[in-house]
C-alpha cells in the first residue's frame, strides 16, 4: 500500500483524509465524553494522547506513523475541547445531562479561561429545567 502511495504521489493526500477522519471522528466523542462522564475525564485523554504518542516514535512505517501522531494530538487538544464543551453545556448549546446537573449555588471552575462560573446564572438557566426538586 505504502508503495502504491508514493509511487503515485498520493501519501499526502492520504494523511490529509486520514487527518480529517479523526478529527471528525473526535468531536462527538468529545461531546459524549463530557455528557457522561463530565470533565472528569480528562486524563483519558492525556494517557491516551501519550499511548498514541509513543506509538508514533516506534512504528517505522511513516504513514502509520503519522496516524498515531493526529491521533496522539487530537486526544491532547480534546482535553481543552472537554472544558470547552461544558461551557457550552451551560450555554445551552448542547443538552445536560440530568442524572450529573449540580447543585444550584456549585461554582463550575473553567479551566482555559481561568473563571469561575456560577450554575445559577443566566449562561447555565438552560439546565434549570433538568434539576431535580429535593422534595420529590
Amino acid at each position: 500500500m505504502i508503495e502504491f502511495l508514493t509511487t503515485h504521489n498520493l501519501m499526502g493526500l492520504t494523511i490529509g483524509i486520514t487527518t480529517f477522519v479523526v478529527i471528525g471522528l473526535f468531536h462527538p466523542i468529545v461531546i459524549k465524553a463530557e455528557y457522561y462522564l463530565g470533565t472528569k475525564c480528562w486524563w483519558m485523554f492525556l494517557v491516551l494522547g501519550a499511548f498514541f504518542a509513543a506509538l508514533s516514535l516506534i512504528i517505522k512505517e511513516i504513514f502509520l506513523s503519522t496516524v498515531m501522531g493526529v491521533v496522539a494530538f487530537s486526544c491532547f487538544w480534546s482535553i481543552l475541547e472537554i472544558f470547552e464543551q461544558t461551557r457550552r453545556v451551560g450555554k445551552g448549546w448542547f443538552p445536560a445531562n440530568p442524572k450529573r446537573v449540580k447543585k444550584e449555588n456549585k461554582v463550575n471552575y473553567c479551566f482555559f479561561h481561568k473563571q469561575a462560573h456560577k450554575t445559577n446564572d443566566k449562561a447555565a438557566a438552560p439546565i434549570q429545567k433538568y434539576r431535580i426538586d429535593e422534595k420529590s
